[in-house]
């Protein structure tokens, strides 16, 4: 996978403990990495990354805490960062949105400036969100090129996240008697899978009702958003990483990380397609608690076209997988080294150049 470029190197993950950086953690275990997270500790109790147990040397603190994380990155003296701490919820935003600005914009200028002191440090691939664009209710997808905004809290922050990481990348890449520094963005639309367990997110909250027996809450069942399985968005990120450590500079940019055009439907359409594989999904409509994006379309053909990279499954084959996840583990079982050996076969038997 990814030319092998991964095995034996030190990788930086923060966010760690989170749903997409759990995934990823134990993907790079996988690839043969050595890795070392960073992150606040795993909540809830079943947490996707307790259910891991994967091992790998961890420094549980605050991406805010400057010297915490000075240590941790200095002692692991990677190769390359993922840095995917965050608060990446749209209404917690509104609830604390002093944190979130805190947490998504000067965590990521904290991460660069030490990252840009390392002389270990080759890499750094910071993830947004397709939320950073200035949205337009648009019916086509968002292109790299497109301005950036946000009307909530969470959103704005990540465009100023882009900011941050595009100055960086502009005033620090050449460094005096070290390595250049190559730092790429990925904003990755509507991520989905097992093991998530965060509030106010459709499929976590799909799984918990359906546990208790009750009907899922929905604020705008007609949204359109652009769903893709976390390996899809994971294997994104690493192949632009793949790229960054061969020092390909082109690839040091913003990336937009979204699934086929025929694979973007609204909330409702998730959840009769959920329905068919978990019969005891159940929902009803709320009225909304704050301002969401009625449509959201992500343009992913720089991606496709510059780095061959496209999505292994449909969403068919992505809302089945969930399903499946989480019925296992209510019996007891963790699905998620099955699914990424089947995600891998099904993109090697699909002819994916990162896959062979």
């Amino acid at each position: 996978m990814f030319n092998d470029i991964y095995r034996g190197r030190s990788v930086f993950v923060t966010g760690d403990t989170g749903f997409k950086g759990s995934w990823l953690a134990l993907w790079l275990q996988q690839a043969g990495a050595d890795v070392h997270g960073y992150s606040l500790p795993a909540e809830p109790e079943h947490a996707h990354s307790h259910v891991l147990g994967l091992g790998h040397t961890q420094t549980l603190a605050d991406i805010r805490d400057v010297e915490a994380l000075r240590h941790a990155m200095a002692t692991a003296a990677p190769e390359i960062i993922f840095h995917l701490a965050a608060q990446p919820l749209v209404l917690t935003s509104y609830q604390d949105p002093l944190s979130t600005w805190q947490i998504n914009v000067q965590g990521a200028a904290n991460v660069l400036e030490i990252a840009r002191h390392l002389p270990s440090v080759r890499a750094v691939v910071v993830i947004t969100t397709d939320k950073c664009y200035e949205n337009r209710e648009w019916p086509w997808g968002y292109r790299e090129i497109d301005a950036l905004g946000g009307h909530d809290p969470y959103s704005a922050s990540k465009a100023a996240a882009e900011l941050v990481a595009a100055s960086y990348r502009a005033s620090f890449a050449v460094r005096a008697e070290m390595q250049p520094l190559y730092i790429a963005t990925a904003r990755a639309g509507n991520v989905i899978g097992g093991g998530d367990w965060a509030p106010y997110r459709l499929i976590p909250d799909i799984a918990r009702a359906a546990a208790e027996g009750a009907a899922v809450e929905i604020r705008n069942p007609l949204a359109i958003r652009p769903w893709q399985h976390v390996l899809e968005s994971l294997s994104a990120y690493l192949l632009i990483g793949q790229h960054l450590l061969q020092e390909n500079s082109a690839v040091a940019s913003a990336w937009n990380v979204g699934p086929s055009d025929d694979d973007i439907a609204s909330v409702q359409d998730v959840l009769t397609q959920m329905q068919s594989h978990w019969p005891e999904v159940q929902w009803r409509k709320i009225g909304a608690q704050a301002h969401e994006t009625n449509a959201l379309r992500l343009d992913s053909s720089r991606l496709r076209q510059g780095l061959g990279w496209k999505p292994v499954w449909t969403l068919a084959q992505t809302l089945a997988h969930t399903a499946q996840w989480y019925q296992a583990w209510q019996q007891g079982q963790v699905l998620s080294a099955l699914q990424l050996q089947t995600y891998l076969d099904d993109a090697r038997a699909a002819g994916i150049e990162w896959a062979q």
